[in-house]
């Protein structure tokens, strides 16, 4: 691979590139057609633009491209050698470059026996292993065989991390709840204490088992949660300090941390460093998701992504679905100058997705400079955002439709849904389909006089309304269709997105896989925190951080009063 160098000086070539000037040229012809032409041209078109993987439908026919424009993609891939790239990245080659770490998330959903390399040590043994010891661990409470210090079996689970940590394990437990079957779940992050006060409101000491997912076990916003659940625990009657090792158990690398705060060491699951965060959930980091749905399932969720990184290696770049999905993203992005895209979920199972791909996608591609230190001279990451689709139906769908920006979304459903009120499921699958139809359609003039005329409404009234009610569509979309949101589907659905992002930052050259740009907040957070608890300044700030300071200090003193 290339290796680092620093010269941030310089500036990346990549949009004086061949590959790159064709698709400006291309840009050209293509940024004032009209999709609902490129319908009446062809006929086939669905069928032409659609990819379909074990029960996955990728319909990407609502966009402004032709077969010209994924050529165009295409060569592009190529020549940023994203294959090589990929083939690396599963290899085990140190492809975080400025970490010198390999990046193997793949590895832990690698079901089959074959070895993966770092170093020259086969890592599959160890993650095996830890599987194994997961399936133990979660047999034995979900069976109600491990008891609390009372001898009652648990009956709620509290998942303490932050970040990927929290993120990840949320969307998949929120997403797979039918599968649930005796344990509730219950997730905390964040750092203002009305999270777990809240959440520690509802829970019986007794029966309660806490997960604290921290690498390190310094992440400053986990362990304060891990302290003040471990303070509430000690101060219930007749519990004592051994009793922590009953009801806490860790996801971490640091053994030491982890038994100075009171955590049999036999109960802490490990993970490694070729791990990054916002790609733990199918390590142990996913322990909450075994104890909810069962290992069974855990292990069908990394059978699912299994399959989709197969396909990813193995398919030809026009049909492999991340490379499709990432490359209509660059077009927007890099050519139409979109500076977001947003992702309508239509299933309520899958209500946090756009939280936990709003972390994969940004934190991953949100870079200014290259892997060779050179700063980019293009965009690269979107802005992420969405909720589910019929909320957002009543809330931002207006700007999606009238507004002044090219805004590309990704509209996902579930063929089959869980909710046995079929009226229901019927109300939201014609409201996914018909809203990809509207923001391509849009409404003319013609349409919209005549709709009016045919309601009575009289004529000087209508040429008052038209400019309101029209609007020229063409805001493009992609539609993912998934027969049934079960655990291997949603495994399919994760990496299809891990691997799209891969694909984004490959073609950018970036390094996707580190996140230096959190790193100066949380330092800066430490100097402050100081000054807080000690109630006075003690470095030099500028002067509106000095204001907002002394304004916190000025107004806890006259509470104190």
């Amino acid at each position: 691979m290339r290796p680092l160098r620093l010269v941030s000086n310089m500036k990346s070539t990549l949009n004086s590139s061949p590959a790159w000037l064709a698709l400006i040229h291309h840009h050209r012809d293509m940024q004032s057609k009209h999709m609902m032409t490129l319908f009446d041209k062809n006929p086939n078109r669905f069928n032409d633009f659609t990819l379909e993987f074990e029960g996955i439908l990728l319909d990407y026919s609502k966009n402004i491209i032709t077969d010209k424009t994924l050529k165009l993609l295409i060569k592009l891939v190529k020549q940023q050698g994203v294959e090589q790239f990929r083939d690396a990245m599963f290899a085990g080659e140190r492809i975080n470059n400025t970490e010198n770490r390999a990046v193997l998330h793949t590895a832990l959903r690698n079901r089959s026996k074959s070895p993966v390399y770092v170093d020259n040590q086969d890592i599959m043994p160890a993650v095996h292993a830890e599987l194994e010891k997961m399936r133990i661990f979660t047999d034995k409470v979900r069976s109600g065989e491990w008891k609390g210090l009372s001898g009652k079996a648990i009956t709620d689970i509290v998942n303490i991390g932050i970040g990927g940590s929290d993120l990840g394990p949320q969307t998949v437990c929120c997403a797979l709840a039918p599968y649930a079957s005796n344990l509730d779940v219950h997730f905390v992050s964040n750092v203002d204490g009305m999270h777990i006060e809240n959440c520690l409101k509802k829970l019986n000491p007794e029966t309660t088992l806490f997960i604290v997912a921290s690498k390190t076990f310094t992440t400053q916003e986990t362990i304060t949660n891990a302290e003040t659940a471990k303070r509430w625990f000690l101060g219930h009657e007749n519990v004592i300090e051994s009793d922590v090792a009953k009801h806490f158990v860790a996801v971490s690398t640091n053994d030491k941390e982890v038994s100075k705060f009171g955590i049999d060491l036999d109960n802490m699951f490990e993970f490694w460093d070729w791990v990054g965060g916002r790609y733990s959930l199918w390590s142990t980091i996913g322990i909450s998701i075994a104890l909810y749905v069962g290992m069974d399932r855990f292990i069908e969720l990394l059978e699912g992504a299994e399959a989709m990184d197969k396909h990813f290696q193995e398919a030809p770049l026009e049909e492999n679905m991340p490379v499709i999905l990432a490359m209509i993203g660059v077009w927007y992005g890099n050519f139409f100058g979109a500076e977001s895209s947003a992702i309508l979920p239509y299933d309520h199972h899958l209500q946090f997705l756009p939280a936990y791909l709003e972390q994969a996608d940004m934190e991953s591609n949100g870079k200014s400079v290259d892997r060779d230190g050179k700063e980019t001279t293009y965009s690269t990451g979107k802005v992420i955002w969405g909720t589910e689709g019929i909320n957002g139906q009543h809330a931002f769908y207006q700007l999606l439709h009238q507004g002044t920006r090219l805004i590309p979304t990704d509209f996902i459903a579930s063929i089959r849904s869980h909710s046995k009120l079929s009226n229901h499921s019927n109300i939201l699958a014609s409201n996914f389909i018909a809203q990809t139809e509207a923001l391509m359609r849009g409404r003319n003039m013609k349409e919209t006089r005549l709709q009016l005329r045919n309601a009575g409404v009289e004529l000087k009234e209508i040429e008052a309304h038209l400019p309101h009610m029209t609007f020229r569509g063409n805001q493009p979309s992609n539609s993912i269709v998934l027969d049934s949101l079960t655990p291997r589907s949603l495994g399919s659905l994760l990496a299809l997105y891990e691997h799209k992002i891969f694909v984004q930052g490959a073609i950018w050259n970036l390094n996707s896989y580190d996140q230096w740009g959190v790193e100066l907040g949380k330092k800066l957070a430490r100097n402050i925190l100081d000054e807080l608890e000690s109630d006075k300044s003690l470095y030099e700030h500028d002067n509106s951080t000095d204001g907002l300071l002394n304004w916190f200090l000025d107004r806890r003193n006259k509470d104190k009063e």
